[in-house]
C-alpha cells in the first residue's frame, strides 16, 4: 500500500485510538519499535465498551474520533480496537486519504505463520467475535480450521486488576478449554485487554499453545507501511506522547497506566458529541 505523502509527513504524529484502555498495549508496541515517532492516543472512556455496541454506533463513534485525531495533522490512522477494526476500517480507508491500520490483518497474519497444524483459536468481545472478521482475515490467506469464543469477562477482569489468582483461572478456564479441546496450536488474542491476561492464558491454555498478540503484529505493520511510503520521522528516540480520553481522565491515567510501558501524565479530556 503506497500514499500520496509530502516531505512534511516525516514530521506529523500518528494518530491511535480505542473506546478505552486497551489499545495502549497498541501504542506501546508502536513506541517501542519506533520511538522517535509522535503518538496521540485517544481513548473513549465516555462510551467504553465497545463490544457490546450495535455496528453502527461503533461506526460513528470511529468516525467522530478520526474526525478529532486528524485535526492534529496526523500521518497514520490506528485503529486499536478491534470492535471497531471489524466495523469501521472499511469505513475510514475510504473516507480518509492517509493510511489506515486495523487490528485484525496483522494478528491473522501472524497466526497463519505461527500455526504449524493448521488449527487456530480466536478469543475476544462479542462484537468481534459476531462480526467473523479474524475468521475472514485468515480464511482469506489460510485453509486453517479456525474456532472462535466470546470472553464477555475478560474485559472486566483485566480492568479490575484482576490479572491472576483463582477467580481468574476458573474464568478463563470457562473460555479457554473449549478452544484447546478441538486441539488448536495458536491462540489468536482478540481483544487489546487480553495481552495482560497472558501469564494466565499460557498457564491454562499449555506451552504448546502459541499466543498472538495484535499489538504487537500491528506495530510491525505500521512500521513496515511508514518506512514503504518514507514517512517514518527518521528519529531513534524521543517521540512525544499525547493522551486524551471523553471521560473521567484521572480514571484513565490511574488504569491505562496498567497498559503502558510508561506512567502515563497529562491525560486531557475532550468530549466527542
Amino acid at each position: 500500500m503506497r500514499a500520496k505523502t509530502n516531505s512534511t509527513a516525516k514530521n506529523k504524529p500518528i494518530g491511535i485510538f480505542d473506546s478505552g484502555f486497551g489499545g495502549l498495549t497498541v501504542m506501546s508496541a508502536v513506541n517501542k519499535v519506533l520511538p522517535g515517532e509522535n503518538l496521540i492516543y485517544f481513548g473513549d472512556t465516555a462510551h467504553v465498551p465497545y463490544g457490546s455496541k450495535s455496528k453502527n454506533t461503533v461506526i460513528k463513534f470511529s468516525k467522530d474520533i478520526a474526525a478529532f485525531l486528524t485535526k492534529s495533522n496526523i500521518k497514520m490512522l490506528v485503529i486499536a480496537c478491534n470492535t471497531a477494526s471489524a466495523f469501521a476500517l472499511p469505513v475510514l480507508k475510504k473516507q480518509m486519504t492517509i493510511p489506515v491500520v486495523g487490528v485484525i490483518e496483522p494478528g491473522a497474519k501472524a497466526a497463519v505463520t505461527a500455526t504449524k497444524n493448521k488449527k487456530i483459536g480466536i478469543i475476544g468481545t462479542e462484537g468481534t467475535v459476531g462480526s467473523n472478521s479474524y475468521y475472514k482475515a485468515v480464511k482469506k490467506i489460510s485453509k486453517a480450521t479456525v474456532f472462535q469464543q466470546a470472553c464477555p469477562l475478560f474485559v472486566p477482569l483485566v480492568e479490575e486488576g484482576l490479572n491472576k489468582g483463582a477467580i481468574t483461572d476458573e474464568i478463563v478456564k470457562l473460555y479457554v478449554k473449549p478452544l484447546t479441546a478441538k486441539k488448536i496450536d495458536t491462540l489468536i488474542l482478540g481483544c487489546t485487554h487480553y495481552p495482560l491476561l497472558k501469564n494466565t492464558l499460557k498457564k491454562i491454555a499449555g506451552k504448546n499453545i502459541r499466543l498472538i498478540d495484535s499489538a504487537n503484529a500491528t506495530a510491525s505493520s505500521v512500521k513496515k507501511i511508514l518506512e514503504e511510503n518514507a514517512m517514518t520521522s527518521g528519529k531513534n528516540s524521543g517521540g512525544k506522547l499525547l493522551f486524551y480520553a471523553s471521560d473521567n481522565p484521572e480514571k484513565f491515567q490511574k488504569i491505562g497506566s496498567r497498559f503502558f510501558t510508561n506512567k502515563i501524565k497529562n491525560v486531557k479530556k475532550v468530549y466527542l458529541e
